[in-house]
């Protein structure tokens, strides 16, 4: 179902100005999409992703997003299994929906090629 763990998101205020603090420390910006970059550091293959977002949205800021080559068929196996699942999106660049574990805490799939 999942192939790999694909980034951890933070959520930050001000994207520019997080990039620019974070680049500062050493990280490279890997991607840049709009109100988000993904970032790599050092040799770790999982990259940190920080998004733009609201004071409310960071209350539980950190979040894993899982990668599959199956987008359709991992939603289709969640719901199956009961789990909370979000519409599927697409914004250009991702195809992406986020899950709920018991806790409420949000966890995210993701495709991209």
């Amino acid at each position: 179902m999942f192939e790999r763990l694909d980034t951890i998101c933070l959520t930050v205020s001000n994207v520019e100005q997080s990039s620019n603090w974070y680049q500062a420390l050493g990280f490279t910006v890997a991607f840049h999409g709009e109100g988000y970059r993904v970032l790599t550091v050092g040799n770790s293959e999982v990259p940190l992703t920080i998004e733009e977002g609201t004071s409310t949205s960071r209350v539980n800021q950190a979040y894993p997003i899982f990668f599959t080559k199956d987008i359709k068929n991992t939603y289709k196996k969640l719901q199956e299994k009961g789990v909370e699942v979000t519409e599927i999106q697409e914004d250009g660049d991702n195809t992406f929906f986020d899950f709920y574990d018991l806790d409420k805490n949000r966890l995210q799939v993701c495709f991209w090629e």
